[in-house]
């Protein structure tokens, strides 16, 4: 996965501040609120 450099340095600082452990960790969070917005979310559907 690609992500711009702005992204990596945001990702980085919450690691840094001990938000998260990890930039993985960072981007599955991450991933898994958009998809309960925008796709589970718009069809009322939860994982």
């Amino acid at each position: 996965m690609h992500l711009p450099e702005p992204y990596i340095k945001a990702l980085d600082k919450l690691v840094d501040q001990k938000y998260y452990p990890n930039r993985a960790e960072a981007i599955r969070v991450a991933v898994r609120d958009l998809l309960n917005v925008e796709a589970w979310g718009r069809r009322g559907i939860n994982a």
